[in-house]
């Protein structure tokens, strides 16, 4: 029998045994740890939220105020189109182009510099474009804001300067980038790690992208970075990897390219992807009172989810009549593949005669 002494030494080890499964067995998907003060992880697809921290309350949002504007001046322009920039876009305090009343640029160049240098002259030079002035603009960002059905957003500017009506919410900005984010060309030039902009007359400036996630993490595709010393460091991030696409937002992060990077592993680690291309199911009907013993049906479209892996694996239900005998043509619903989560139907796609 062991003494006291040896008692204790045991029930050390036994648990300093257990706290080692447990450190070692942890999954990534254990919940992230992050320094922001407002942060989310969203997932556009399924409109899910993943994480949240204080999401709903309203902060200052500093540069990342550009991928609205941005959206709108891909709305409202022609990529190509040239710009005349006009004097009062010129000489605004915080990062630059540098612009001269009167240069010339394409709305892209424009676009480009704002997203990559974050640059707040060249956010004004395209609201002067397109409303001519920055109040004006102000208006259309909000109803903008408005259209898509946020009621906590409120600009004052185009590029994201202090301003006492000038906030979102974590959740907020994460819905307005994942608009901007259908747009090709704002994904694009997200994406877009440095450039050379030129002007028309052959003046150039080199951009670089002050987005780091697009260096340190696989599969990053933006977005925007934003800093003041009201707002503390805010950035929008986005990832895509096995047909997965997740928006991440932090504000008042002193920490945020390791916040991003626990977010996006965490959201990778707990969603999967079902993913079945058009002509996946395929099945034989016999046909009666024909030349032919059987005609062909298959799955008409792809069909796609995401969902968590925890909720288990989706099953397929074929409906499918066991023969037919009329006449058919090409194009001819004849039955369904159903997709089933956990005993619910998560959607649908229908088979149909093709002529092979």
């Amino acid at each position: 029998m062991k003494n006291p002494k040896e008692r204790i030494i045991s029930v050390i080890v036994l648990i300093a045994l257990l706290f080692l499964f447990y450190t070692t067995t942890v999954s990534s998907s254990d919940t992230p740890s992050v320094s922001a003060k407002s942060a989310v992880l969203y997932e556009p697809t399924s409109n899910e939220f993943l994480f949240e921290r204080n999401a709903d309350e309203c902060l200052p949002m500093a540069s990342t105020t550009k991928i609205m504007t941005a959206l709108i001046a891909l709305e409202s322009l022609s990529l190509n189109s040239e710009i005349t920039v006009a004097a009062e876009a010129c000489g605004i305090e915080g990062s630059s182009l540098y612009l001269k009343p009167g240069e010339i640029f394409t709305v892209r160049d424009l676009i480009t510099g704002m997203m990559l240098r974050s640059a707040n002259d060249a956010a004004a030079a395209l609201a002067y474009e397109i409303s001519g002035g920055i109040s004006n603009f102000a208006v259309i960002m909000n109803e903008r804001a408005r259209l898509m059905g946020l009621t906590r957003t409120s600009f004052e500017n185009p590029h994201g300067l202090d301003g006492k009506n000038h906030y979102t919410t974590a959740r907020e900005l994460a819905l307005i980038s994942a608009e901007a984010m259908k747009n090709s060309d704002f994904k694009a030039i997200a994406m877009t790690k440095e450039l050379t902009l030129t002007n028309k007359d052959g003046y150039s400036r080199h951009v670089t992208n002050h987005n780091k996630l697009l260096q340190m993490y696989e599969g990053s595709t933006g977005i925007k970075t934003g800093y003041t010393k009201k707002s503390g460091r805010c950035l929008v991030g986005a990832a895509e990897r096995n047909g997965i696409s997740l928006i991440s937002v932090t504000i008042n992060a002193p920490d945020d390219w390791n916040d991003h990077s626990a977010l996006f592993d965490f959201g990778f680690s707990v969603l999967d992807r079902f993913f079945a291309p058009a002509g996946a199911y395929k099945y034989s009907i016999p046909i009666l009172n024909s030349d032919k013993n059987e005609i062909t049906v298959a799955s008409a479209e792809p069909f796609s989810y995401i969902y968590r892996k925890q909720n288990g694996k989706i099953e397929t239900q074929i409906s499918l009549a066991r023969y037919t005998a009329e006449p058919r043509k090409a194009g001819d619903v004849l039955g369904s593949v159903n997709f089933i989560l956990n005993g619910k139907k998560i959607g649908e796609i229908p088979l149909i005669y093709i002529d092979v």
